[in-house]
Order: C-alpha cells, then sequence, then structure tokens
C-alpha cells in the first residue's frame, strides 16, 4: 500500500461518548479478561502480572474509593508515580469516574510539584516511595490537595493507604459516560515566557494518536505483539506513545520500575519478547556504544522502533539497521498536537535524519509569520490544521491551557476552530513531502531527550540568595545533543567561584527534576535585553553555536 492511497484514504471515525478507560480497559475485561496487561519488573527483581480483568476490577475498587474521599467528575487527581500497575490502574480509575488525570514525574522537586499541583487545583494525589519525600514537602503550600493516597513502600505516609483502602470497596462500579471532547488528562509543559502550561487532552486525542502509532510501528499490532518503552508514564512520551495505545489494542506492556541502561534494555526486550519499543534518540545512543553488536549477545524479538524527542543520526539509524535489522521510524509531536509527522518502513521509505511525512488523518504544512504555506526548502513554523484534507476535523487537538486563554489562542493563525496551530518547531519540507527538522521557534530546547523550559530553571536559580538575574540556554554537545548551560549575574557580594556552581546545581536539583540543573554555568555582568526589558536567550544561544563551531 502506498503512502499516498494511506493518506488520501484515511478517514477519521469519532463517537460522539469516548473514554479512555472504556476503550483501553473495560471492553478488553470483557472480552478478554485473562489476556496480560502489563508485565511489571522492579529493578530490584520483583515481578508481576496485571490481566485486563484484574486491571479492571482494581481500577473499580479505586473508583469506589476516589468517589467516597470527595473526587467528581471534572476534578484533578495527580498521579506521582513511575512504571508499575497501580500507575495504570489509577488511570483506568480517574478516567472512568470523569475526573481528569494530572500525571507528574517522581523526579518532580518541592517547587516542581508545589507548582503543578497548585496551578491545576488537584484535590488528590496517588504518590508511591519514589516521591512522598518531596510530595509532603510541597503539601503544607497546598491547601487544595485534601488527601494523599499512599501506594508502595510510602504506605503509612499519607492520609490513606492504597491497599486497606481498596481491599474494602466494591470490586463493581457503574463508570460515567463522557464525551469525546471531556478532557481526560492535564499534562503540563515547559514555556518560554512564564511558569509551565497545562495543556487540557481530550478522551478524543487518543483516537488522534493512532493513526502514528500503528504507522510508526509498522502495523501495530500483531497477535503475539509485546511493548516496552523506557518513558515515564508521567509524560506524553509514555502516556500516549506507550502506555495507553498498546491498552487500547488489547496488548501486554512491560512496566520497568528502575533506571535505564543499555544491557538491561536489552536484558528486558530478550526476557519479555519485546515486539514494539519506543527508544529516544540518547537510549539508542548509548545502547549502540555499549552494545555494538546485540545479536551476538542477545535473542531479540524485534519488529519495530519509534524514535522522538531529537534527530536520530546517521550513525544510530545505521546502528539500528545492520545491528538490529530495524528501520527505526521517526516520529514528531508534541504534548498538545502529538503523533503528527513520522515514518513508516513498511509503507514508505525513511530518510535519515528527517522527521518524516504527515501521518494519516493529520493536514500538516511548514508556513510562515503570516500563515502561508512555505515553498520546499524554505524553513518555517511546522503547523497542524484543524481540519484534516477533507474537512473533517482532527481529534488529536488539545482542548487549550489550563487558566491561560492567552496562550492557547497564540498557538492558532486564525480561528482557533478552523486554523493551522504552530508547534513551534521551525522544519522545511522538501519536494517528497518529507520534513527537515531545523529547531524551536522558541527558546525551549531539548537535552538528552527532555524538554527544557528555561523559565522555570531561571526561576529556581534567582531564587538563590547569589543570583540576581539568570539566562538558560543550550550548549551544543555531541553525546546529548545539547546539555543545560546556565549564565548567571551575581548578587552584591558574592564571587563566582566553582564552589558556588556546585552549591547553584545542587540548589536546582534540589527544587526541580534532577535533568533540570545546569551542567554549567558562566558568571557575567550583565544579560543582554531588549529595550522592553525582556532577556534575549537567543543571543547566548547563538554565542554558544559560535563556541561550539570554533571548539
Amino acid at each position: 500500500m502506498s503512502y499516498d492511497s494511506l493518506y488520501r484514504d484515511f478517514r477519521w471515525k469519532v463517537p460522539a461518548d469516548f473514554n479512555w478507560a472504556e476503550a483501553c480497559c473495560a471492553r478488553w475485561a470483557r472480552e478478554t479478561p485473562d489476556a496480560i496487561a502489563i508485565h511489571y519488573e522492579h529493578e530490584n527483581g520483583t515481578t508481576a502480572t496485571l490481566t485486563y480483568g484484574e486491571l479492571q476490577r482494581a481500577a473499580n475498587r479505586l473508583s469506589n474509593a476516589l468517589k467516597q474521599m470527595g473526587i467528581a467528575r471534572g476534578d484533578r487527581v495527580a498521579i506521582v508515580m513511575p512504571q508499575r500497575c497501580e500507575t495504570a490502574i489509577a488511570h483506568m480509575a480517574i478516567h472512568q469516574l470523569g475526573a481528569v488525570a494530572v500525571p507528574l514525574s517522581m523526579l518532580f522537586g518541592p517547587d516542581a510539584l508545589e507548582y503543578r499541583l497548585n496551578h491545576s487545583d488537584a484535590k488528590l494525589a496517588i504518590v508511591d516511595e519514589s516521591a512522598i519525600d518531596n510530595l509532603l514537602a510541597a503539601r503544607p503550600s497546598c491547601p487544595q490537595l485534601a488527601t494523599v493516597l499512599a501506594v508502595g513502600a510510602a504506605q503509612g505516609r499519607g492520609d490513606a493507604d492504597w491497599t486497606s483502602t481498596l481491599a474494602a470497596q466494591s470490586a463493581r462500579f457503574t463508570a460515567v459516560k463522557t464525551k469525546a471532547d471531556d478532557a481526560a488528562a492535564m499534562i503540563y509543559t515547559s514555556g518560554t515566557t512564564g511558569p509551565p502550561k497545562g495543556a487540557l487532552i481530550p478522551h478524543r486525542a487518543l483516537i488522534g494518536n493512532l493513526s502514528g502509532f500503528v504507522c510508526s510501528h509498522n502495523w501495530f499490532p500483531q497477535d503475539d505483539a509485546v511493548f516496552w518503552s523506557p518513558a515515564d508514564w508521567a509524560w506524553t512520551g509514555g502516556l500516549m506513545d506507550a502506555l495507553l495505545p498498546t491498552l487500547y489494542f488489547g496488548r501486554p506492556i512491560v512496566g520497568y520500575q528502575g533506571r535505564f541502561g543499555p544491557e538491561k534494555a536489552y536484558e528486558l526486550m530478550q526476557r519479555y519478547r519485546i515486539t514494539h519499543t519506543f527508544l529516544f534518540p540518547t537510549a539508542l545512543k548509548s545502547m549502540m556504544k555499549t552494545v555494538p553488536h546485540p545479536r551476538q549477545r542477545y535473542d531479540l524479538a524485534l519488529r519495530a522502533i519509534m524514535s522522538a524527542g531529537e534527530a536520530v543520526g546517521d550513525a544510530v539509524f545505521a546502528y539500528c539497521q545492520d545491528e538490529l535489522g530495524i528501520t527505526v521510524n521517526e516520529m514528531f509531536g508534541q504534548t498538545e498536537i502529538n503523533y503528527v509527522v513520522g515514518n513508516c518502513a513498511m509503507h514508505w521509505p525513511a530518510k535519515p535524519g528527517s522527521m518524516g511525512r504527515p501521518y494519516p488523518g493529520h493536514r500538516i504544512a511548514v508556513i510562515d509569520d503570516d500563515g502561508n504555506e512555505c515553498p520546499p526548502g524554505t524553513p518555517g513554523d511546522v503547523a497542524v490544521h484543524r481540519r484534516d484534507i477533507h474537512g473533517h476535523r482532527d481529534p488529536v487537538f488539545f482542548l487549550g491551557y489550563w487558566k491561560n486563554d492567552e496562550a492557547t489562542r497564540a498557538k492558532y493563525t486564525g480561528d482557533p476552530n478552523d486554523s493551522w496551530c504552530r508547534t513551534g518547531d521551525t522544519a522545511f519540507a522538501d519536494g517528497d513531502g518529507y520534513l527537515w527538522y531545523q529547531g524551536r521557534s522558541d527558546d525551549v530546547f531539548k537535552a538528552a531527550g527532555y524538554r527544557i523550559g528555561p523559565s522555570e530553571i531561571e526561576n529556581c536559580l534567582v531564587k538563590h540568595e547569589a543570583v540576581a538575574n539568570a539566562a538558560v540556554v543550550p550548549k551544543p554537545d555531541a553525546e546529548r545533543g545539547a546539555v543545560i548551560k546556565a549564565y548567571v549575574v551575581l548578587a552584591n557580594g558574592f564571587i563566582g567561584d566553582a564552589a558556588l556552581v556546585e552549591q547553584l546545581q545542587q540548589h536546582v536539583r534540589g527544587k526541580l527534576a534532577p535533568y533540570e540543573y545546569p551542567k554549567e554555568i558562566e558568571f557575567i555582568d550583565a544579560l543582554p535585553m531588549t529595550t522592553t526589558g525582556k532577556v534575549q536567550r537567543r543571543v547566548l544561544r547563538l554565542q554558544e553555536e559560535e563556541r561550539a563551531r570554533k571548539a
């Protein structure tokens, strides 16, 4: 089947009523209750399995408990846990209640958690041992957070314990009906100005993800399909690109609670007969260097690799082909409009280094500042139209930014209901319709696969008594694409020495996520500013790029 025919003939089928819990669990609990939903493994060697029937019964018990705790339709419930069975159970329970899940990374420090819990007005948080300390540190500043439900080794430190709470509830629950347009989750994304934004994701967005998911995994699923990705289920990449679509198709996913390691990745793929995986380019690079000839050491069942977050590059592309026998399918998307561009080696050839082509159902263009489409070869803003080539609404779109109508309007060129939505990423299209990534249109950047918003880090730095002002930019790095660099203007009476650098790095590590601390800090007398008093991060970014070229 050719790309042209796939793209031309595709039609969206979005029911008026749709719910993630019904689509990803309840229907399979009725049809194939004994099929495995999750293979779980902890880095300490503990393993478990959860069938779709067990997943549904646990979700029902939790829904009943949440309802007793005062959670109702539309309420926000935070999930601060890694890849584990309880994370999936929590999602299903929240969604069939009609409530809104707020997935938060277990790596967030107290300040990062405090902001998101308060901004989302989360009434309840479900947390395990990985984040209980930071959540409890943030809690005194979160007056609306009425209940903390403790999971795993965190039990005994919250208001209620998972095990006893679920045991006291009925395994029967009548799910509420939700519209496809109703909010299912609020996922926080970083911005260049101001604090992080909460993107409201509707239930229909999962449907919008599916054409890309199926294509990028060479026509997922097959009967023996088993999925695994190290991507955190708290992020779009782990939730929308791994957990939910795998469960939507009634197949098992492996949840591994532990640190990523190249050899561990191959061990997991061998042990669980992983057929499909999503691996960041940084993970693939690490695997390539640590295990140059994997098929000589491991018996693998891989049939597809999707990669996203940054360009894969020729070396990794060749490694996947030569050493794994897989043509990696690159993908592009963002939290607000995810899984819209990419490749499918089964049906159209990949061009190494290209983002790929628009997936079926998504109308994509590179546009200029005025909203006009750029000719091939001319860089512009990657944009997604609210309507597909047939004039039908694309279901992939987010509902808007929570409590930030101005930022929502700024995403669109023209009428939000019939217009282009800008991704903020710059690319150009070639004559065949493949997109080639050029960089961020704003100051958000990727470092080691993580999406970094400079504002939050800058704000954290400025809270330190030694910092008068700060600007965060990417510094080019051959291994990780970029590392976080901070330019710091010192407050009076402080000396910018190695000891202060270490102190500032630890300050950020303790307040935000570990991956957000600046790997390098340079002290300067003043930041470049516009006449209106805005920091010109672009000047500093270009300076770093120039230094890298001369190095």
